[in-house]
């Protein structure tokens, strides 16, 4: 007999249907939940780092959490989108770290989805920017969680259901795995989405360490074991990407961005950058204006 136990609870942050215009342009997008699209009308793309998916009506798409990705509409585009956490109490994952997008044709059955969680989810869209910039922030995740602790529980559960359902229709080994899932502690997950929803703070691994109740040493090792790369790597990591993302999609200044995401001064922000992108700040922001498409 084949049995198997689903351990996650998937955590409603937004849905909503959207018209969207050439202002939904985003580049090096980095987010700490999961995203699924249904679009309905009009056209656009999204990539990651292998591939770059045309956005067309009629077929879903996902772009699981921590994936680094772009986000286009050259025209118009019309679309059904949800954000959700996915959580666990043993730190298993569905998605296996992996980050990649993917499409599927979709059926009536999933815009019937899309409709209901929408009608049943009021005023759970994203009111003040489509600009992840603007909404990834903690103080909004909270607000939207504190909505989820107020809905009604057979509203809790059919959305768990739909949620379910739409993430059924991934079902393919390259993105969406239920065989010999690695497993990536709790604590090294909340580790890394607080990390992301805390750039501008000054972290060290001494405080994602306490966060954790766990020794420094111990800890970096349990990190370093489980995402191939040491926490204050990660972080800086983190906070390059966010920069880059800062610089495609808004005029701030070289020594605003190295502030908004979190270097302690301009010249510790110019060597790490240079040091994981080949280029000091202001040189790569040239190079990304001179030739967009390589970026």
């Amino acid at each position: 007999m084949n049995k198997r136990f689903i351990k996650q609870t998937l955590s409603l942050l937004n849905t909503d249907y959207v018209q969207l215009d050439s202002r939904w342009n985003y580049k090096n997008v980095i987010s700490p939940y999961h995203r699924i699209y249904y679009i309905d009308a009009g056209e656009g793309t999204i990539s990651d780092t292998t591939k770059t998916l045309t956005l067309e009506s009629g077929y879903l798409y996902i772009i699981p959490a921590y994936t680094l990705c772009n986000l286009v509409c050259e025209n118009r585009l019309s679309q059904y989108f949800v954000q959700f956490f996915e959580e666990s109490t043993d730190g298993t994952s569905l998605f296996s770290n992996v980050r990649l997008i993917h499409k599927v044709k979709a059926s009536d059955i999933d815009s019937i989805n899309f409709r209901r969680l929408v009608d049943i989810n009021p005023g759970r869209g994203i009111k003040r920017s489509d600009n992840p910039k603007v909404y990834e922030k903690n103080i909004y995740y909270k607000q939207y969680q504190e909505l989820n602790n107020q809905q009604r529980f057979s509203d809790f559960l059919e959305t768990q259901g739909i949620l379910f359902q739409l993430l059924s229709r991934f079902t393919v080994p390259e993105i969406f795995q239920t065989k010999d899932v690695k497993i990536t502690p709790a604590k090294v997950l909340d580790a890394m989405r607080f990390v992301y929803l805390n750039l501008h703070l000054p972290l060290k691994v001494k405080i994602l360490a306490e966060r954790a109740n766990l020794n420094s040493e111990y800890f970096s090792r349990l990190f370093e074991k489980h995402t191939g790369t040491r926490p204050l790597n990660f972080i800086y990591d983190a906070r390059v990407e966010r920069a880059i993302h800062i610089m495609a999609t808004s005029p701030a200044s070289i020594s605003e961005i190295s502030v908004l995401t979190g270097f302690e001064s301009l010249s510790h922000f110019s060597r790490v950058f240079k040091k994981l992108t080949g280029r000091p700040p202001a040189l790569y922001r040239k190079h990304m204006q001179d030739f967009p498409d390589e970026d």
